[in-house]
Parts: C-alpha cells; sequence; structure tokens
C-alpha cells in the first residue's frame, strides 16, 4: 500500500507537522499493524520526528542548522544558490519508518512527524507514505 501526500511550504526553511496526514493515511488503507514507511522526495528537503507541545523546539531546529550550516559558503552555491539546503537535507535524512499499532501511528504523547523544508518556499512537496503490513 503506497500514497504520496502532497503539501506546500511557506518559508525557505519550514518544519510542517504531517503527522495528521500520515495517519489519514493509515485510516484510508485499514492498516492495524505494522510500519508506516516515509520518504520525501527531494534533494533539500528531509523528515524528522520531533516535539510537538512547543513550537519553539521547530524553530530551534532550523536555528540550530542554520548556525551549524551557513547560506553563502559552500561550492555547490556557484551552481544555484542552495548548497546549504543539500548539506541540512543529507544531516537530517529523508525518511522515517514508523510502527503502526492498533491502528494508529506509534508515536510517543510528544512526538510529530515533520517535513522539513530546507530550500523553500515550494508550491509542491512530497513525501511517499509505504504502508506494510505485520504478518
Amino acid at each position: 500500500m503506497r500514497e504520496t501526500i502532497v503539501l506546500s511550504t511557506p518559508t525557505r526553511e519550514v518544519l510542517v507537522d504531517i503527522t495528521h496526514q500520515v495517519q489519514e493515511v493509515v485510516n484510508r488503507h485499514g492498516l492495524r499493524n505494522g510500519v508506516a514507511c516515509l520518504y520525501a522526495q527531494g534533494a533539500t528537503a528531509a523528515l524528522m520526528i520531533q516535539e510537538n507541545w512547543d513550537e519553539s523546539v521547530q524553530t530551534d531546529v532550523v536555528n540550530l542548522l542554520r548556525k551549524l550550516i551557513p547560506r553563502g559558503v559552500w561550492l555547490h552555491d556557484a551552481q544555484d544558490g542552495n548548497g546549504d539546503a543539500h548539506l541540512k537535507a543529507g544531516l537530517v535524512g529523508p525518511s522515517e519508518v514508523i510502527p503502526v499499532i492498533d491502528g494508529k501511528l506509534g508515536l510517543s504523547t510528544w512526538q510529530n512527524i515533520f517535513f522539513c523544508e530546507f530550500d523553500g518556499p515550494r508550491s509542491e512537496r512530497r513525501v511517499v507514505v509505504t504502508l506494510l503490513a505485520d504478518q
């Protein structure tokens, strides 16, 4: 079972909560127990499981990555000015695997799934969700 979530991003660097959309995919396919495998398409995007209670955590993630990987100092910037976005996406990573338990994503109380945009804004980004059921 596979489905693609399509979203847009409002700014150059932002974490977008996609937990609800992923749960809807699980619900539509009736998966009770198994795993949801998520993959962000795009070389300047990533996925992260992070705290959902306070938006300051998402802001802190973006600010940390800006400090670690600043804009405008990378060889790739000569091509299209987004060398930092590629490095941030590679560091965070394009995928997450989440258990599905009794029809619900197996996240803890304070965890959500975030699409990480590092080269926006973009009118269309895609996350491929592949569901695998327990035997």
